[in-house]
């Protein structure tokens, strides 16, 4: 009992933390889509400047911290092409993981009105 109790306590984690990650990545694909209207053609914002945007002191941090370690030089072209990517499918696709893993596991059975 304590075991499935756990186990539903971190599902709901999962679906909260990847309800946040898609409520995010909605709000990014909002600010894209209204630079979008207003440029007449499709703009799609890296997250290295929406991030910078929001507090540029933490993505220097951040690079400074993978770039120095051990796997550096192996790391910077990924982090680059990770921060070059639009944000909201950076935020979006773990969100959407995060929920899918969380879903309820529940067997639905759909019976149709002629079977009751």
């Amino acid at each position: 009992m304590v075991l499935a109790a756990k186990e539903g306590s971190m599902r709901l984690l999962l679906r909260i933390i990847g309800t946040l990650l898609i409520a995010c990545a909605v709000i990014l694909i909002i600010i894209d889509g209204t630079k979008s209207l207003g440029a007449n053609a499709l703009v799609f914002t890296p997250l290295s400047e929406s991030w910078t945007q929001v507090n540029a002191q933490s993505l220097v941090v951040v690079h400074e911290f993978l770039t120095t370690r051990l796997f550096g030089p192996i790391l910077k072209p990924i982090v680059d092409a990770i921060l070059g990517c639009p944000g909201w499918v950076v935020i979006g696709v773990p969100g959407l993981l995060l929920a899918w893993a969380g879903r309820s596991r529940r067997v639905r059975v759909f019976i149709r009105q002629d079977q009751l």
